[in-house]
């Protein structure tokens, strides 16, 4: 059904059974899955959108990057299915890198507010309190929790499963199954709500534990903690996984508090 107040582009593709509210915009390049609703006042273009998906009043899907070298690139916003977007919340296409492309996951909640900047890559089941914000090409893995008001640079990675507190900002990438506060939020222990929901086995949560324990130590540096891990500690895919996401980081991954070395001077 699509109200006869709403404004379609000729080139959009729209489910048969798809809902377009009252005053909607519907602009170029935008493909809108069955069952999916999208509620007055909405603007949506240079947008492929899923299945069972909410896109709610005031809400900017595919606009123009927020980047000054973008010239009118065609790039794109692409949403899975059962995705929850709220009231104001803005996704911004792709800039003219990479794959041109800004991604979001299936089953993903963005609250009031948040922001998802050009080429971010969200994974499934996120969610995003309201007002948190994504800078540019940031990558958030499956079943991560970004707390309200939340700030995360441009090119920071936050790892599967990882819960971000209300107010945090950081610089650096996120350790998967870690929940941290602060500014920087500093990991102070592992999502194990998290993991108990996902059906993670105790001993392997153990296991994960110690691992992480040897990770933030003061007593060891990053490489000497993962030596000791590989070493020491059954290994398991979750524990895999963290390695893996230091290994490859571009950014560091945030482990440790630096105010111990500000007090000392160092």
């Amino acid at each position: 059904m699509i109200d006869k107040t709403a404004i379609i582009h000729p080139t959009a593709e729209i489910a048969e059974d798809a809902i377009i509210g009252p005053n909607v915009v519907i602009g170029e390049n935008v493909k809108i899955g069955s069952r999916t609703r999208v509620i007055a006042n909405a603007y949506v273009e240079f947008a492929e959108i899923g299945e069972d998906c909410t896109i709610s009043p005031f809400a900017t899907i595919g606009s123009e990057p927020q980047d000054l070298g973008y010239k009118g690139e065609p790039t794109k916003v692409v949403i899975g299915n059962g995705t929850i977007i709220k009231e104001n919340v803005t996704v911004h296409r792709g800039a003219a890198c990479g794959d041109f492309t800004t991604k979001i996951g299936n089953k993903c909640l963005l609250m009031v507010g948040t922001h998802v900047a050009h080429n971010c890559v969200i994974g499934d089941q996120v969610i995003m309190a309201n007002l948190a914000t994504l800078g540019g090409h940031c990558h958030v893995d499956f079943g991560a929790w970004l707390g309200g008001m939340s700030v995360f640079h441009q090119n920071c990675r936050v790892g599967e499963m990882a819960i971000v507190s209300g107010f945090s900002a950081t610089r650096q990438d996120i350790l998967p199954y870690s929940k941290g506060e602060g500014r920087p939020p500093v990991p102070s222990g592992l999502n194990v709500v998290a993991l108990r929901r996902r059906g993670v086995d105790k001993d392997v949560r153990l296991h994960m534990n110690e691992a992480f324990k040897l990770l933030i130590s003061p007593d060891f540096n990053t490489s000497q903690a993962i030596e000791k891990i590989k070493s020491d500690i059954p290994m398991n895919e979750y524990i895999e996984k963290m390695i893996n996401f230091i290994e490859t980081s571009k950014r560091g991954v945030l482990l440790k508090s630096h105010k111990s070395a500000e007090a000392s001077g160092l």
